[in-house]
């Protein structure tokens, strides 16, 4: 199969989600000259509230990262000698906040119902959706988000397109098991990078599950940074910042060979021994200088954090597996907390 075949049949586009509306940020003023959102965060366990002036509507956000979900059937034996370490992996784990025991499909479908229940907006899937392919696991996942009637946004996680152990670069393997597997999560858009309007706000939602960013994505970022839409990015491995570990791979200056601790363990290609590309240091750099981006929203680590970089939030969620998400609400800001901060 040719690289990135596939992605040509596939749009970049803007794909409309919910309500989309005409509202925007403006980010020029008469000088010309660029005044970013201003954005007040607050977060009380896996409650978020965002305040900000460009936003015009309340919009309900149910966020979801790593449920691991492994089911798998007799379509799945071939590739048992690359899927049985993750499959043994989150056959039962513990809820974040109960301490009962549980499993990443009771979780999941915990959290869809709450969506359900509180009447989310959307659904935001930022990837380890899965512990490997499985087509059992993906029939099984889409027919729960389809039930939910809530529209979702989907972004691979690393475990999402990996069988441990199989040949390949990282690039070409996401690309293969994108097609063969997960291309209807994504209903049609690019699978690597894709803009979602929700009542005003736009959700981008690009794949960075090699760690890496490439330069369509960077050109996508770039233009819709210019669109002026108050943004949000949803990605699956956080952004670096200053304190953290490698984890936190995506633009992290000691991200490479030298770092790699778990190649072995995955059963993957070794990082680069000249650490990022500097595609992925400059998104990282034109990420946190856009001034209508509002907030990152990640995984990948199974634990709860918020960092700040230059005045943006970035929140990462709790493993799903064992029960976390984030209810994430977006809303105006009166008139009284304007006075505070404008």
């Amino acid at each position: 199969m040719k690289r990135r075949s596939f992605f040509k049949k596939t749009s970049t586009s803007l794909a409309g989600v919910g309500l989309t509306t005409s509202s925007f940020a403006n980010t020029n003023n008469n000088n010309g000259s660029k005044n970013a959102a201003q954005v007040c965060v607050t977060i009380d366990e896996q409650d978020v509230f965002f305040y900000s002036d460009v936003i015009n509507q309340s919009v309900r956000v149910v966020h979801i990262a790593d449920t691991h979900l492994f089911t798998d059937d007799e379509r799945g034996i071939p590739y048992q000698e690359f899927s049985h370490r993750m499959a043994k992996a989150y056959n039962q784990t513990t809820h974040f906040k109960t301490q009962v025991k549980t499993n990443p499909e009771e979780a999941f479908e915990q959290t869809l119902a709450f969506a359900k229940e509180v009447h989310a907006d959307v659904i935001t899937l930022v990837g380890d959706l899965f512990s490997f392919p499985s087509e059992a696991a993906i029939e099984w996942a889409l027919s729960k988000l389809n039930d939910t009637g809530i529209p979702y946004i989907y972004t691979a996680g690393n475990h999402d397109w990996h069988y441990e152990g199989m040949e390949g670069s990282l690039d070409d393997l996401r690309d293969t098991w994108i097609e063969k597997r997960l291309l209807p999560l994504y209903q049609g858009n690019h699978p690597l990078m894709a803009a979602y309007d929700v009542k005003g706000i736009r959700f981008l939602a690009i794949d960075n599950s090699t760690y890496e960013i490439n330069e369509e994505q960077l050109a996508f970022f770039t233009k819709q940074v210019a669109s002026g839409m108050p943004l949000v990015l949803l990605v699956h491995i956080p952004m670096y910042a200053p304190g953290k570990k490698i984890s936190f791979g995506c633009g992290n200056p000691n991200w490479g060979a030298s770092t790699d601790r778990n190649f072995e363990l995955e059963r993957r290609p070794k990082w680069p021994e000249t650490g990022h590309t500097q595609t992925t240091l400059d998104f990282h750099k034109n990420l946190f200088a856009a001034p209508n981006l509002l907030g990152i929203f990640a995984g990948h680590v199974h634990r709860n954090s918020i960092e700040m970089i230059k005045g943006k939030p970035q929140i990462v969620s709790d493993d799903n597996a064992s029960g976390g998400y984030l209810d994430i609400h977006f809303l105006p800001m009166n008139n009284q907390d304007k006075k505070l901060i404008l």
